[in-house]
């Protein structure tokens, strides 16, 4: 269950294997692999031309996009929706599943906003309650969202697989048979986690999924998908409707015969036109996911993680904010240091690419990066 890392970065990531660039910021917008790079290159040149493929090359891309999606989850391709980014997954959640007003929606506080405004909005359409539950110790507190399932008229309980800013990550599949005993929707941002850690929407229960993939899925801007569990599906009324979403628009001779009747499976709730060139790009980004083995990008990358854990764990001067326990983290590790700002000057004088969130220094090492970057980087966090 290992891949050969040299070999993968000197293939995909050519500038990573000259040294050109530290990069450690997967959980803000992560690198194309160069066989995206060819992709949207080609793809680019055929849109120029179009009369050279047709719009059925194009088009190939959102299928493969889809069956990748669905073999990363451990779905099936009919219960895969293609978008754009997060917020439409989650957007698709909160106004296609059938809330009344006063239902309860639970969360976490310290959400990433994708996975709040959404449902605040559904607060003012349609007198939907949204309550935040208190963390501990500033990460998400599980048994804390369980105890609140029990609470009058809770209807759906939406979490961030992984924290944006900690790092922590949630058992979904103990929250998700937690839902399930009580009737209650289970929806999940899963930007955060997809890719570092292995997914199995099944075994988790999930109802609706919601990712980007433009971070540590490694594919271009505006492309993402979602999951809608396949029994759920035809109860759901798309929250935007898509004249693609009809089977009577797959016949482009005959437009005009209306048929107000949705696809049996996800592509009800797709929206098109969409970026075409990128989302084949995207599907290029996940085989790289699939052909390496999702279990064994989570075991280098948990590999990555455990290396920074032990570094911060010797030294005084530093405060790992998110948890020891590899069971509650995946790639992304907040790092707590005296003097923030210095430590980032420092980083960036290293040419180590990172982001500052929350009070912490955030790395966030993927399938390529090696121990002797971080070894690098973590020397420029804390010198002393």
């Amino acid at each position: 269950m290992s891949y050969d890392v040299d070999a993968l970065r000197a293939k995909e990531f050519p500038w990573a294997a000259r040294g050109e660039r530290i990069y450690l910021d997967h959980a803000a917008t992560g690198p194309l692999p160069q066989r995206a790079r060819d992709v949207q290159a080609e793809a680019n040149l055929n849109r120029a031309e179009m009369w050279r493929v047709g719009f059925e090359y194009f088009w190939d891309g959102v299928v493969q996009g889809r069956e990748h999606a669905a073999r990363l989850l451990n779905a099936s391709p009919e219960e895969i929706a293609i978008t754009t980014n997060t917020s439409q997954g989650v957007n698709l959640a909160a106004r296609a599943l059938p809330f009344k007003a006063g239902d309860v929606v639970i969360s976490s506080a310290g959400e990433f906003p994708a996975n709040i405004y959404p449902w605040m909005g559904l607060e003012k359409a349609k007198g939907v309650v949204l309550e935040l539950v208190p963390m501990k110790d500033r990460l998400p507190d599980e048994d804390a969202l369980i105890a609140a399932l029990d609470r009058p008229r809770v209807r759906a309980l939406t979490v961030s697989w992984v924290s944006f800013a900690t790092g922590a990550k949630l058992d979904l599949a103990r929250l998700g048979a937690a839902c399930k005993a009580r009737g209650i929707w289970f929806v999940v941002d899963a930007i955060q986690g997809l890719g570092p850690a292995a997914m199995d929407v099944k075994a988790c229960q999930i109802d609706i999924l919601a990712t980007g993939a433009q971070k540590w899925l490694l594919s271009p801007w505006g492309t993402g998908f979602a999951y809608v569990r396949r029994d759920l599906i035809p109860e759901l009324d798309p929250p935007a409707v898509g004249w693609l979403s009809m089977p009577a628009s797959a016949d482009f001779t005959r437009f005009l015969d209306y048929d107000y009747a949705f696809y049996p499976d996800a592509r009800k709730f797709e929206v098109f036109t969409a970026p075409m060139h990128d989302l084949k790009a995207m599907a290029a980004s996940l085989g790289l996911f699939l052909e390496l083995g999702p279990a064994a990008v989570e075991a280098h990358v948990a590999s990555l993680a455990d290396h920074v854990v032990t570094w911060c764990n010797s030294r005084a001067d530093v405060r790992l904010i998110t948890p020891v326990d590899r069971a509650r983290r995946a790639g992304l590790l907040s790092i707590a240091v005296d003097d923030l700002a210095a430590a980032s000057e420092r980083l960036n004088a290293a040419r180590v690419s990172h982001s500052v969130r929350e009070g912490g220094i955030r790395l966030s090492p993927n399938l390529y990066n090696t121990t002797a970057e971080l070894d690098i980087a973590l020397a420029a966090l804390a010198p002393r």
